[in-house]
Parts: C-alpha cells; sequence; structure tokens
C-alpha cells in the first residue's frame, strides 16, 4: 500500500511564522513598550522628533525581533564564531583607526556609515561563550574555562581602552552571566564578592581624604576617579557632574506616591534633568508618575525577566540555556545600573533604561536579543510538539 500524506494549507505553513511568538514574552515587550511611549511622549514633546523617532526605532526594532525569531538556535550556533571574530577585528580597527569624539574613540567609519563596533559585543560575547561551552559539555576542566576568560576579557579590554565604561560593563557582566549558568564554582563567586563589598565600604569610609585634590588613584583616569567621587558627595561639584545627580534625586523625589500628573513634571520641562529622554528619563518618569507609576514599571520588567528565565530553565540545549539566561540577566544590568546611576547609587556611566530611553542602536540591539529569546522559546516548542 502507499501512504498518503497530506500537504499542508498554505496557513498552516504561513501561521506559525506570524504568531509563532511566545504569548507572555510577547505580552511584556508591549506592557514596556507602552512605558516607553508615554514616557518619551511627556519627555520628549518639546524635544524636536524624539517621540516620532523613538516610535521609528520600537518600529525598526520590532522588524529585527521578528527575523531574529525565524533563525533557529542551530543556525545562531553557526554564526556565533564569524560574529564575534567580526566584532574583535572592528574593535581593534576602532582603536588603530577610530574617530575620536570627547575623548573617547568608539567609532569606526566604514565607508557607507559611522559605526559602534561595541555594540556587536555585547551579544556576540555571550553568544561565542555559550558556543564555547556547548562545544565542551561533558568535558570541562581548567583549560576550557581559560579559554572561556579569555573570550570574554578580550572585548572587554579593547571596549575599556576606547574608553566606553557602560559598554564594557555590560559585556563583562553578560559574559559573567555565562560563566554562572555554565556552573561557575561559588568559591570563586563568593570571594569576588566579597572583595567588592569590602572595597564599596572602603571607598565610603575613606572619601573625605582619596577625593582631596591632587590625590590620585591608580589604575583610573581622572575623569574616572572623579566620577566616582561626585557620586560619594554630589555636593562637592554642584554644577559639574554632581548637577546630574542632585537634579535626578530632586524629580523622583518630588514625585511622591502619585506623582505630579502627565506633561506636568516641573523639573523635567523646565530643563533642570539632563539627558532627560535619554539616560535620566526614569527621572523625568519618576516625577510625572511617583512611586505607583515606578512600581508599575518595575512590575512590567519583572515579568520580561521572570518569563526570560523561564525560557532559559526549558530551553532544549545547554547552548540555548546559557544564551537565554545571559540575555534576561543583561537586560536585568540594564535597568538596575540605569535606575541606580539616576537615584544616586551608582556612577553616571550612560546606560540606557530599555524600551525607555531614547537611542536607535540600543533599542536595535534589545530588539535583536528578544528576538533570540523568541527564538529559542519556538525551539522547545517545536520539539515538544
Amino acid at each position: 500500500m502507499s501512504a498518503v500524506f497530506e500537504q499542508p494549507s498554505l496557513w498552516q505553513r504561513v501561521k506559525p511564522v506570524l504568531f509563532g511568538f511566545d504569548g507572555p514574552l510577547s505580552v511584556a515587550i508591549v506592557i514596556l513598550a507602552a512605558f516607553g511611549l508615554v514616557t518619551m511622549y511627556s519627555a520628549g514633546f518639546d524635544h524636536g522628533t524624539r517621540f516620532v523617532d523613538h516610535g521609528r526605532n520600537m518600529l525598526i526594532a520590532l522588524v529585527v525581533l521578528w527575523f531574529a525569531s525565524q533563525v533557529p538556535p542551530q543556525r545562531l550556533m553557526q554564526l556565533a564564531a564569524p560574529i564575534y571574530c567580526l566584532g574583535i577585528a572592528l574593535l581593534v580597527a576602532t582603536l588603530m583607526f577610530g574617530i575620536t569624539r570627547k575623548g573617547a574613540t568608539r567609532w569606526l567609519n566604514v565607508g557607507v556609515t559611522v559605526i559602534q563596533p561595541s555594540e556587536i559585543l555585547k551579544l556576540a560575547t555571550p553568544l561565542m561563550m555559550a558556543w564555547w561551552f556547548q562545544r565542551c559539555e561533558g568535558r570541562l576542566g581548567p583549560l576550557q574555562w581559560a579559554a572561556a576568560a579569555l573570550i570574554l576579557l578580550v572585548p572587554f579590554l579593547l571596549v575599556a581602552k576606547q574608553p566606553d565604561l557602560g559598554t564594557g560593563i555590560l559585556i563583562l557582566s553578560a559574559g559573567l552571566y555565562v560563566l554562572f549558568f555554565a556552573g561557575l564554582s561559588w568559591k570563586l563567586i563568593l570571594p569576588v564578592m566579597l572583595a567588592g563589598a569590602a572595597a564599596i565600604v572602603t571607598l565610603i569610609v575613606t572619601e573625605p581624604t582619596i577625593c582631596q585634590p591632587g590625590v590620585n588613584w591608580p589604575l583610573l583616569k581622572d575623569y574616572q576617579q572623579h566620577r566616582i567621587c561626585t557620586l560619594l558627595d554630589p555636593t562637592k561639584d554642584p554644577l559639574g557632574k554632581g548637577f546630574h545627580i542632585i537634579q535626578g534625586m530632586i524629580a523622583i523625589g518630588s514625585g511622591g506616591v502619585t506623582g505630579k500628573g502627565f506633561m506636568q513634571g516641573t523639573q523635567t520641562h523646565l530643563e533642570f534633568i539632563p539627558e532627560r529622554t535619554t539616560d535620566f528619563i526614569f527621572a523625568a518618569f519618576s516625577e510625572e508618575f511617583g512611586l505607583a507609576g515606578t512600581i508599575g514599571l518595575l512590575l512590567g520588567f519583572t515579568f520580561l525577566l521572570m518569563r526570560g528565565l523561564f525560557i532559559a530553565a526549558l530551553a532544549p540545549t545547554l547552548f540555548t540555556r546559557l544564551l537565554a539566561g545571559s540575555i534576561t540577566l543583561s537586560i536585568f544590568t540594564y535597568v538596575f545600573v540605569n535606575m541606580g546611576m539616576v537615584s544616586g547609587i551608582l556612577p553616571v556611566v550612560g546606560i540606557p533604561l530599555p524600551f525607555v530611553s531614547y537611542g536607535g542602536t540600543a533599542m536595535v540591539t534589545m530588539g535583536l536579543a528578544l528576538g533570540m529569546l523568541m527564538s529559542i522559546s519556538r525551539s522547545r516548542r517545536l520539539m515538544q510538539s
């Protein structure tokens, strides 16, 4: 007897492509995008075309997300090494031939446009490290761990050399998350955490002495030292570096429980908040929507992060687990560092708030990362069906 196979209809073939997204993750993205659009309209309606451009950037990121979600994880593994090597080559080229602006060499002219190669490494580094651990699955030894550390340190050091502390932190944290999910021993993690805590306490206690004029810190440039000292005591430079922190804290505190109301923020619209549509947009949001709005925004991010970790926990392979976990916690790093620096508990390092801050490159990078999460979630459902 000859078997008869029923050919799937056109709709059956197109439906997974159009609607095969992770439902809860999609809901979280829509909620946060709504927060971002409302906030940008208020903070940027009198700031040129910021709101329109922000909406355009979101649409571009959505297209990137859709295309990335169609790429199966197996293909992502094949692309990991080429993308990483391309990113490293561009960073080296930036170091040698890059464009310098405001004392930082972060941009490279590639003929048709000017790019910032460090943005590529935000995703290329965890992608490469996840590929490496997948390749070494079942035979991890000191040599394999050392190689993984080298994969992480090369882009981090090249970006730190530019210098670009904000992007360097994002690359380093993304790689460290991969190491953590790959099974890095707590015997190595705890000493580093304790040393970091001890260093912070030492900085706070010795601030009156080490932040005096003429005191130079080893390994740090003057502006980096000044940035940390300003964080410890913003009143030392109230009209300079401390101005950002002071005005941000005033805006957040003045919002109270319910906020001053949509488009009613005085600190925002009287131009007291610097970078109110980019790095310090959280201060503008908190002033107008208060504690209640901030809790709503945090719940939106928490929903997104919990769904991302759920996808990572159920991912079918080591590569997809490591990649999904790193992407999710990298988004946490964006949120924590941005809110921390605006609130005055972390140095100002120029990291945007996902979905809310203005910035085309950051938005597209976020769309690509979330598209990879969608792809990983889809691969799990396909394997189960």
